[in-house]
C-alpha cells in the first residue's frame, strides 16, 4: 500500500468512486474487474489507493468473498450521488440513452420485479446498452433508500411518506384466491373461505400484507398455517394441499401458473402499484427517460 501521506481528497476521481461501487456490488475483486473490464491487479492497486485516501480498510474477508466495512457502505452511498452529479456536470443537456453509462438500482419485491422489470431490462439493453440494471428487494420501503441514493426508483404498493418523495400510480390489481384444483375446489362462500387453512406473505420484520391488515381490522380472521417472505414462495406450499392464498391476481401470469383462482367470496380492497423516486430526480433528463420506459412496458405487460 502506498503511504497515506501521498494522497488527499483531491486524488479522488470518478474512476475510484466507480471502482468502490463495483467492489461493493459484486462482493469480490474478481467480480469488480469483470464489471469494469480491467485486470484484478488493477482493481487491487486502485483499492490500495482508495484505502490510503480514506484511511479505512474498506473491505474485509467474508467467506469466499469480501464484505464492505461500515465506512465503505457509507462512502458507497455518497459515491452513487457524486457519480450522478459528475454525470450531470458533463451532460450537454441533450440526453442520449445510447451514451448513458451507469449502474441503475431499482428496489422491488418479487411480484412487481417479475411482472415489470424483465421487459424494462430488455428496453434498456436495446436503447441504453451502457446501463447495468441492479435490482434489490424493497421489503417495506424506507425513505432513506431514496434519500441516500441506495436506489433511484422503488416499485411498491406502499410509498413512504416524505415531502421530498414523488410517486406515480402504475396500475391497480385485484386480489384473487389461489388454490390447487387437483386437491380442492374454489371456496364458494365466505364461511367456506374462513373455514379453510391459509398461506400468506409476511415481510421482515413481521410486516403483514395490507390486505391481511385490512381484513383483520374488519374483524375477519383466517387461520394462517404458512407464512413466507415473498409471493414467489407461496406456490410450493399450495400445490398438493388444500391451502388457500389470497394474492394479487396478476401473479397467475407468472409465479402462480398451474394453480387455479377465483374471486374472493368477501369484499377486498384493490392493490395499487406505484413508481416512487426522490424529488431531486424529478427534472433529471436520464431519470425522466427511465420513467418513460417504465410507463411504456406497463401497458403491454398488463394486457399480455
Amino acid at each position: 500500500m502506498e503511504p497515506m501521506s501521498k494522497f488527499d481528497h483531491l486524488d479522488l476521481d470518478g474512476h475510484l468512486l466507480q471502482l468502490l461501487l463495483a467492489v461493493v456490488d459484486s462482493g469480490s475483486v474478481t467480480g469488480a474487474a469483470q464489471r469494469l473490464g480491467v485486470t484484478q491487479s488493477a482493481v487491487s492497486h486502485l483499492l490500495d489507493k482508495l484505502r490510503a485516501i480514506t484511511g479505512d480498510p474498506l473491505f474485509v474477508k467474508s467467506g469466499r468473498g469480501i464484505a464492505p466495512t461500515a465506512r465503505a457502505e457509507a462512502l458507497a452511498a455518497e459515491a452513487r450521488s457524486l457519480l450522478r452529479q459528475l454525470q450531470h456536470f458533463a451532460d450537454s443537456g441533450d440526453f442520449d440513452p445510447a451514451r448513458w453509462k451507469t449502474t441503475l438500482t431499482i428496489a422491488a419485491n418479487d411480484f412487481q420485479r417479475d411482472l415489470l422489470l424483465p421487459a424494462l431490462a430488455a428496453r434498456l439493453r436495446a436503447q441504453a446498452p451502457g446501463v447495468t440494471l441492479r435490482i434489490i428487494p424493497s421489503a417495506i420501503p424506507r425513505l432513506e433508500m431514496l434519500r441516500n441514493d441506495e436506489c433511484q426508483l422503488i416499485l411498491s404498493p406502499r410509498p413512504p411518506d416524505g415531502a421530498d418523495i414523488v410517486q406515480k400510480r402504475l396500475f391497480e390489481d385485484q386480489y384473487r384466491v389461489f388454490y390447487d384444483p387437483a386437491v380442492r375446489e374454489a371456496p364458494q362462500t365466505e364461511a367456506e373461505y374462513l373455514a379453510a387453512d391459509h398461506a400468506t406473505v409476511v415481510y421482515e420484520p413481521r410486516r403483514s400484507l395490507d390486505l391481511d391488515q385490512h381484513l383483520q381490522a374488519r374483524g375477519v380472521h383466517r387461520r394462517f398455517i404458512v407464512m413466507v417472505p415473498s409471493f414467489s414462495a407461496l406456490p410450493a406450499f399450495l400445490r398438493g394441499t388444500a391451502l388457500l392464498a389470497t394474492a394479487p391476481g396478476l401473479l397467475a401470469r407468472q409465479t402462480f401458473t398451474g394453480l387455479a383462482s377465483c374471486a374472493p367470496p368477501l369484499a377486498c380492497p384493490t392493490l395499487p402499484m406505484y413508481a416512487i423516486w426522490h424529488a431531486r430526480y424529478q427534472q433529471d433528463a436520464a431519470h425522466r427517460w427511465l420513467r418513460a420506459q417504465l410507463d411504456a412496458v406497463v401497458g403491454p405487460v398488463l394486457t399480455a
